[in-house]
């Protein structure tokens, strides 16, 4: 389910989402029966001679330009709010894996008897535009999905994609489960046994979601966890370990002699220690048994581990065509409420690993439960790769159909999964972000605490010139974005630059105007209304035009409030220009509110203006975090009222409004007045001292070589950084990035770039210029006295450039912050032959310090540049381990009295025909002698 940080519509939003699927399965259920009771009293499944329309096959015509088998005229036509995708909204379609025959009668027969799902698809489009994709997954493999589209093959023109690995499905049709899978990996299993078993081992991985926990042990004569780490334990099968175990399976080899015995009991001791301490998922426990033979006397591990509760299912899988062993084999599965299969060629082991979902699935359908579930996050680009296709964040809600005929009731029999993807954009819609401000922020979580929507949510990296999302982009755990203040560390998966503002406190200065950002009126729901822009439906809407538009009347009312607020101060900036009182330099006031309104003047025009463009191309499209408010406004309200932010943006623009030549210019030119002294000062930044303004985090606002600027502070003078450090002026800590892209393990830092933000621009100069003129460089450098350090607390900001990166790693580097309690310091160092004085200073009501340094002293040997390198983290193994806190799935099905367990598969017997044989040793010799 789905945890929010506030009280929002969420249970209404549930219900009606729960509402459209029961529907589907009450209209849809009674004719899915009633054919299938027709078919099965028959004592056989009728082959119907049906066609239906085959996604892979429609429009297709062959040579002789007919229409192929199962396809035909399909039409498709572009639509807006399926991505511009070519859909068909009056008609679904069917999509068949590769390797399912087409036309098997179980196939054909489940197709025709859904096919009263697609009047009640379209029906709930018709009642609610803003669904998306409504859909069918059946147990037999194929797939219905509303509205009708083309399927698009892989580059080898084969349709890999089966719903029934989807998570939706596994999750609907199963409750959680414990899984230990164990593999032979004796020399009995080289060659295609191996490869066969390997890739079985990868199907029931994919089987696996985040309310399942999973182990490998690979055996011989000995026990061998392939992943050392999780020795003893159960990990949680998300999809980050999940891939990490298929990259370990991968590496396994043949060797020695198996022996079972010893991983049977090894198994069953970590699965009883799960459930004894209240670990793992706490319902179902399985063990997959891979193996090509089993010759050993296992009665005496059940007894002691299983018996007689058989709490423990243990499904086996026999690799190769030796069928030797197949009764010890298929004897350890029944006698363990499981299922055997054999297994022979790879084209074999999707359908059989199936089989142990239906088993698991048989307590839940015999007890008719229809939990409704809800998936994590992730990108309906898995389904579709056409041009079309969308990075949006999806979930899924799903729920199982089964049958309820009283005949098969102890059978559990599984007739497939009903669900609908819901975009997480329209989910935190509920959330009035205006309402939370700058500093609070929805988030949405799963009960696991895996991230659906956070404002540090990072899912895409860049391939190049091309967002592809990351292998790990939605198992990021809640507690991997928010800070964690223990221990002199801090748990965050920010870059310098990047902030996680946890405050929610009222605000008073804001947003730009972001009419198109904010919902300030629901324009999905209407096709009419779509056309408009939110400030035209606004428009609309408040002048009467427009009364059928749903809008949000208390953010329309704070809107036209702050702009009668907020008019005479437009009235000021324009009379401040009208009079000539704006210096050269100065481009842009503006005044943004938590409504959304700008007020915004141009002091220059756009062929001076440094800043080109005010909003960043992340606020424009800031798709994933799910909160528009922009960097700036954020640093403004997080310091106290009253005082400036300032950062620069680049090499020739402080901030966004103020050229950094006009500050240079300015500052360079105060700082060379002295008030004790008269005429020119006998010290000067431009010689004999190196002057730097220095911000809150250490990197460097201005200083007199240009190629400084945005630099960290310690990577330019590593004497003068690390004394600040010693004296408590910054503190150091480590952050951690559990969301990093790495590339050959070779991590790269460069410098971050803090910020500025500015406001009436009048204030703004007085303030900075005060503070010049009161400096008094020369007093301070000369002074007798030395400050020591005092400690307090600050807010932390920090960005990080990094490479463009091919895997998911975790990486820590170091962060610094400045403790605002310290006024001024000073102190020498010793380096060598001379000694190195610097002096520093807070400039008030603003984040930076001055630092000014003695320029004709190298203590570079002595002391070695501090740098922001990052490196990888060692916290990988105990994180991918870690039982986290999370909240189990309210519901468990593993057991009911009156299932059928006897139902635990079979093998074909092969046996030899005596005659069959002699005829072909007979064929045989004639052939030979002929030849």
């Amino acid at each position: 389910m789905l945890a929010w940080t506030s009280v929002l519509n969420g249970e209404m939003f549930n219900y009606q989402l729960s509402g459209m699927l029961m529907q589907l399965y009450v209209i849809y259920l009674p004719k899915f029966l009633f054919w299938r009771d027709t078919m099965l009293s028959s004592g056989c499944l009728r082959l119907l001679m049906f066609d239906y329309y085959n996604s892979m096959l429609i429009n297709t015509v062959d040579e002789d330009g007919n229409n192929v088998e199962l396809g035909g005229e399909f039409a498709l036509e572009e639509n807006e709010h399926f991505n511009n995708m070519p859909v068909n909204t009056l008609q679904s379609d069917i999509q068949i894996p590769t390797n399912v025959y087409n036309k098997d009668p179980n196939i054909l027969n489940a197709i025709y008897n859904s096919e009263a799902l697609n009047d009640v698809f379209i029906l709930n489009f018709q009642k609610d535009p803003t669904l998306t994709w409504q859909y069918f997954g059946s147990s037999t493999g194929f797939f219905r999905i509303y509205p009708g589209i083309k399927w698009t093959p892989d580059s080898n023109g084969v349709a890999a994609f089966d719903c029934r690995n989807r998570n939706w499905y596994i999750q609907a049709a199963t409750s959680p489960k414990d899984i230990i899978i164990m593999v032979d990996i004796s020399g009995s299993m080289k060659g295609l046994k191996m490869t066969i078993a390997k890739h079985t081992i990868n199907t029931i991985l994919d089987t696996l979601g985040e309310n399942d926990f999973v182990n490998v042990i690979a055996y011989t004569d000995y026990v061998r966890y392939v992943e050392p780490c999780f020795k003893g334990t159960l990990v949680q099968a998300d999809l980050d370990n999940r891939e990490h175990f298929k990259m370990l399976v991968e590496e396994l080899h043949v060797k020695g002699e198996a022996k079972i015995k010893n991983a049977m009991k090894e198994s069953f001791k970590i699965l009883n220690e799960a459930r004894v301490n209240g670990q793992g998922s706490m319902c179902n426990q399985a063990i997959m048994l891979i193996t090509d033979g089993a010759m050993e006397d296992f009665e005496s591990v059940f007894e002691e581990f299983n018996w007689p509760d058989r709490r423990v299912r243990v499904f086996t899988y026999l690799i190769g065509r030796e069928m030797t062993f197949a009764q010890n084999t298929k004897w350890i599965a029944c006698n363990n409420k499981g299922y055997y299969t054999h297994i022979s060629t790879l084209a074999d082991v999707q359908e059989n690993v199936m089989e142990y979902l239906h088993v698991l699935s048989r307590p839940m359908v015999i007890n008719h439960d229809h939990d409704i579930i809800w998936t994590e996050a992730y990108m309906d680009t898995v389904l579709f790769t056409t041009k079309a296709q969308s990075l949006l964040l999806m979930t899924s809600v799903a729920m199982p159909v089964f049958s309820k005929k009283k005949e098969t009731l102890s059978h559990g029999i599984l007739l497939g999964v009903v669900g609908s993807d819901v975009p997480l954009l329209e989910v935190m819609k509920l959330a009035p972000r205006y309402m939370l401000g700058a500093h609070g922020y929805a988030f949405l979580i799963t009960n696991n605490g895996y991230i659906l929507a956070h404002p540090d949510l990072r899912p895409l990296y860049k391939d190049g010139k091309k967002l592809k999302p990351k292998p790990n982009y939605n198992s990021v755990d809640l507690s991997e974005v928010e800070w964690e203040d223990t221990e002199e560390k801090l748990k965050a998966l920010h870059k310098p630059g990047s902030f996680l503002l946890r405050q929610k406190r009222p605000l008073f200065l804001g947003l730009e105007d972001l009419l198109h950002f904010k919902t300030y009126c629901e324009t999905d729901i209407d096709p009419g209304h779509r056309k408009y822009s939110q400030l035209q439906a606004a428009i609309r809407y408040l002048l009467g035009k427009e009364p059928d538009l749903e809008c949000d009347e208390v953010l329309l009312q704070q809107t036209l409030f702050d702009a009668v607020v907020t008019a005479p101060l437009e009235a000021y900036w324009n009379a401040l220009m009208l009079n000539d009182r704006v210096e050269p330099g100065l481009e842009t006031a503006f005044l943004g509110t938590r409504a959304g309104l700008m007020r915004i003047v141009r002091y220059a025009g756009v062929e001076t203006r440094v800043a080109k463009r005010f909003l960043t191309p992340v606020d424009k499209d800031n798709l994933y975090t799910i909160d528009h408010f922009p960097l700036w406004y954020r640093l403004a309200v997080e310091n106290t009222p009253g005082s400036f932010y300032y950062y620069p943006v680049n090499d020739k623009a402080i901030g966004l409004q103020l050229s950094l030549d006009w500050l240079e210019k300015r500052f360079w030119a105060i700082a060379k007045q002295c008030s004790t002294v008269e005429g020119v000062c006998p010290l000067s930044c431009e010689s004999d001292l190196n002057c730097f303004l220095v911000d809150n985090n250490g990197f460097i606002l201005l200083s007199k070589e240009r190629n400084e600027v945005g630099r960290f502070f310690g990577e330019v003078d590593g004497s003068v950084m690390a004394s600040l450090i010693k004296m408590g002026m910054y503190k150091k800590v480590s952050l951690f990035d559990y969301q990093a892209m790495c590339k050959n393990s070779h991590h790269h830092a460069s410098s971050a770039r803090p910020l500025l933000s500015v406001s009436v621009i009048s204030y703004f100069v007085c303030v900075f210029v005060r503070f010049l003129l009161d400096f008094n460089l020369c007093g301070l450098w000369h002074s007798d006295y030395f400050v020591d350090g005092k400690k307090s607390d600050i807010s932390l900001t920090h960005k990080q450039k990094k490479v463009d990166a091919l895997q998911p790693c975790d990486t820590a580097y170091p962060g610094f912050m400045y403790d605002s309690s310290v006024r001024e310091a000073n102190s020498l160092i010793k380096c060598g032959r001379c000694q190195k004085m610097f002096v520093v200073q807070q400039i008030p009501d603003s984040n930076l310090v001055l630092v000014v340094t003695q320029a004709d002293c190298d203590c570079s040997r002595q002391y070695g540049p501090i740098l922001l390198d990052e490196h990888n983290a060692t916290v990988k193994c105990n994180r991918m381990k870690s039982q986290k806190v999370r909240r189990r799935p309210e519901s468990c099905h593993a057991y009911h009295p009156k299932e059928n367990a006897k139902e635990c598969g079979g093998a074909s017997a092969i046996s030899l025909s005596l005659s069959l044989f002699s005829a072909a040793l007979l064929v045989s010799s004639l052939l030979h002698r002929w030849t």
